[in-house]
């Protein structure tokens, strides 16, 4: 059904990859504004989105649909990335607002913010087995780990 409606709206949109293999299982509406990234929980059936619309929004899914969970709100301008600690129950996020952002995932509440004066972050990533960190400005990369209490540079 959703992929009938895509053709209907939008006939090139059906096929995003260039083949029949793929298809589209959920479309998450949440984000009033443009999303610019998506990540998976790595052990949870969670996603966590970071918006145009500063906001940071966590889903559930199933093998049937996916919902909107709750949502961080703090960022003064764009989300531009987030993802899930790999070891702690918290989400990490960056903006266009020049900050991390550390927030508890249990209670979507703000934990810890870094400020960088000078630019916006535009990415951040995590390393696959260890706690750090890397972050992205247009001119710079930052890489830390959190502890829980602060962040070492």
């Amino acid at each position: 059904m959703l992929q009938r409606s895509l053709q209907q709206h939008n006939p090139q949109a059906a096929d995003i990859f260039g083949n029949t293999d793929a298809t589209v299982k959920y479309v998450l509406e949440g984000h009033d504004r443009g999303v610019n990234w998506v990540s998976f929980h790595s052990e949870l059936p969670l996603l966590v989105s970071a918006g145009d619309d500063r906001l940071i929004k966590i889903w559930r899914m199933s093998e049937t649909k996916a919902w909107e969970v709750d949502t961080c709100r703090g960022h003064f301008n764009n989300a531009s990335a987030v993802l899930f600690h790999k070891t702690q129950d918290l989400i990490l996020s960056c903006g266009e607002d020049k900050t991390i952002r550390v927030w508890d995932a249990n209670k979507r509440t703000a934990v810890q913010s870094f400020r960088r004066e000078n630019d916006r972050f535009w990415i951040i990533a995590a390393h696959p087995t260890i706690n750090l960190f890397a972050a992205g400005t247009p001119t710079t990369s930052s890489h830390f780990s959190y502890k829980g209490t602060q962040a070492d540079s």
